[in-house]
């Protein structure tokens, strides 16, 4: 951040996918640093848990699903965003394929980005949606800065974009342009939900199906989390 500090430069938010590893807890420390900062967490639209205690299948690889991490900090928690995982899908053949790279520098996108862009794997194309969401969401400006992470690359996934061209068909200029426009630029505000006490409990609460009742914590730890 202090690489793009300046006079109007304001540290807004911290967006992650919920996982086990701790990474949406990088949001608990940066919430000591920028008090008034908010922290996001997104997950698949496919399995909404946190948004409406959801299940189901999804394709965004590499994110956690179906319960509530026994270290996600709820409390501290403002904001969960879900993902459809087709605009990840999509967001991927533009990033990787061909055409799609070659579309983006036509519009101007700096060919080192571009080159760059591989670096993002599904799950990291995932926070970056729903990180620019948040933005939207908060009509945030080029003042206001906001961290995610990409915690994957294409290493872990050059077989599906082979698999979506063989289900697909081959990548041209004008699906790049669709991509482009719908699943990046028209990103909207949908299936997003700003947290209040109760919204937070709600969740909170939904760790009891998963560690106690299948782990072997205890109610009273469960309850201890709530209170600290």
């Amino acid at each position: 951040f202090g690489q793009l500090s300046g006079p109007r430069r304001r540290f807004a938010g911290y967006v992650s996918a919920t996982g086990s590893a701790g990474t949406l807890a990088a949001g608990d420390y940066l919430k000591e640093k920028f008090p008034f900062a908010k922290v996001a967490a997104s997950e698949a639209l496919q399995c909404p848990t946190l948004l409406l205690n959801g299940y189901g299948g999804h394709r965004i690889e590499g994110i956690g699903d179906k319960h509530v991490p026994w270290i996600h900090n709820v409390r501290n928690t403002d904001m969960v965003i879900a993902v459809d995982d087709e605009n990840c899908m999509n967001l991927l053949r533009l990033f990787n394929e061909p055409a799609g790279q070659a579309y983006l520098r036509g519009v101007g996108v700096p060919a080192a980005q571009v080159a760059d862009l591989p670096l993002l794997g599904i799950s990291g194309i995932g926070n970056l949606i729903a990180a620019v969401k948040f933005a939207r969401y908060y009509e945030l400006t080029e003042d206001d800065v906001v961290f995610t992470v990409f915690t994957d690359s294409m290493e872990l996934y050059s077989s599906r974009v082979a698999e979506l061209r063989e289900e697909l068909g081959e990548y041209s200029p004008a699906i790049a342009l669709k991509d482009h426009h719908r699943y990046m630029l028209g990103l909207s505000t949908e299936h997003m939900l700003e947290l209040g006490y109760y919204d937070r409990k709600r969740i909170h609460n939904l760790k009891y199906f998963t560690w106690i009742e299948q782990q072997g914590r205890t109610v009273e730890e469960l309850n201890q989390q709530w209170r600290d």
